[in-house]
């Protein structure tokens, strides 16, 4: 099966360096990268070409205008892009464990898609990591949260990873599905605008489509980086967008990912 990395990304090319130097780390490559760039301004994408040159799979930069807040649409862009059967979303503040691609393919199952775990870093340790561009992190390291997820174990995996039903505690920072199962519910909803809800609304027409979740513990380790909160101006008219799909059982939403497949 091949598989595609989607990172994505706005205006913080420090914290998708670090994201990428890790990705190149890897003891098991995914088949490409694609930057889901949801309108930076133009380090990034130097940034980004620069790194294209020691990348061991193709470093792809799919860049929108910067019209506010559009991770949906960005995404949906990114997955028209990709080639992968199976996709595997990250944000470009999260720095991978040395196995998170291997642990994801481990864990992809027909039928379902995977909700990964995290490890917070506070301001102070996320600094550091940006100064030495890389993360060295065990259960007693200072400056982090969530410790239990530092911990890698396959018996552990296999003991505490369960199957769900539940939308609750979904987030997309380390997400992972077939990408059959997004063009069966078209992607992201586009009329997300403004942060919140557009990951859950997405999941939600997974489930309601009969694709069920896997909750992945102690494999596919991530370390999410420090950084204010984003605006939540726009959670009344997104959670209203989210409470329709869950109270109607949505399957589909009009405005998605078959508006950039058209054509390709």
């Amino acid at each position: 099966m091949r598989t595609s990395l989607i990172i994505t990304t706005y205006n913080w090319k420090e914290a998708l360096e670090l994201s990428l130097l890790s990705v190149f780390k890897q003891s098991h490559f995914p088949n490409e990268i694609i930057i889901a760039d949801d309108g930076s301004d133009n380090a990034t994408r130097e940034t980004v070409e620069r790194l294209a040159k020691d990348s061991p799979v193709p470093l792809i930069h799919s860049w929108q205008q910067n019209k506010g807040f559009r991770l949906a649409r960005s995404r949906n862009k990114a997955i028209a892009k990709s080639t992968g059967d199976y996709l595997i979303l990250i944000d470009g503040d999260i720095v991978l464990e040395q196995h998170f691609i291997e642990d994801h393919i481990l864990a992809a199952q027909t039928g379902f898609f995977v909700q990964g775990s995290r490890v917070l870093l506070n301001e102070k340790a996320t600094q550091q990591a940006l100064q030495q561009k890389e993360i060295s992190i065990c259960l007693c390291a200072p400056g982090i949260e969530n410790r239990k997820n530092c911990l890698r174990s396959g018996l552990l995996s296999r003991l505490c990873s369960f199957s769900s039903k539940k939308l609750t505690g979904i987030k997309t920072c380390n997400f992972a599905f077939w990408k059959e199962n997004a063009e069966a519910v078209n992607g992201f909803n586009e009329e997300f605008l403004g942060w919140g809800r557009e990951d859950s609304e997405f999941t939600a027409r997974l489930l309601n489509n009969g694709i069920r979740r896997q909750n992945i513990r102690f494999n596919a380790l991530a370390y999410h980086l420090y950084h204010p909160m984003n605006s939540r101006k726009s959670l009344p008219i997104n959670d209203a967008i989210l409470a329709d799909t869950c109270d109607n059982k949505l399957t589909w939403c009009d405005k998605g990912l078959s508006l950039h497949l058209q054509g390709m």
